[in-house]
């Protein structure tokens, strides 16, 4: 995996928008993560995109993601107590267990700790029926993990 960071200026975003959509459009992106920095009329957003080359790909397959790779110890092990979960309930409901959630908007919940159904709604993919479905239980197992993982006092 390899990096990529842009920086779009808040009064005149237009130029570093084409450039990031051209460069996303010829890549296979696995996380985008976008931060915007209020310095008055210097404004901006600055923008990490982590990709894959498309050639780096079989044709018409989407790269594989070592999510081993790309979260830390902490986080992968979550985000396999969630494929877990993600693979009971597409039995349960005779499912292929992307039909739940796929891999990155598994990961993407690990990252962002999302912690209610609503902050589901922000990974891209999921929507209203996905939430209403398999929301709950989702967020049970993210909200007792982040409650494990603060420090007793």
């Amino acid at each position: 995996m390899k990096y990529q960071f842009f920086t779009i200026d808040a009064r005149f975003p237009e130029p570093g928008q084409e450039a990031l959509n051209r460069f996303c459009g010829s890549m296979r992106i696995v996380a985008v993560e976008k931060q915007f920095v209020a310095a008055g009329e210097s404004s901006f957003w600055s923008i990490c995109v982590t990709y894959v080359q498309q050639g780096e790909a079989k044709r018409g397959n989407k790269p594989s993601v070592d999510y081993r790779e790309v979260l830390n110890e902490q986080d992968f092990a979550l985000y396999a107590i969630l494929r877990n979960q993600r693979k009971q309930l597409a039995e349960a409901e005779g499912i292929h267990a992307y039909a739940v959630f796929n891999n990155e908007q598994l990961a993407e919940m690990v990252r962002n700790r999302v912690d209610s159904l609503a902050a589901l709604r922000n990974i891209e993919g999921i929507g209203k029926a996905k939430i209403d479905k398999f929301g709950a239980f989702f967020i049970e197992t993210l909200c007792g993990a982040v409650e494990k993982q603060k420090p007793s006092q």
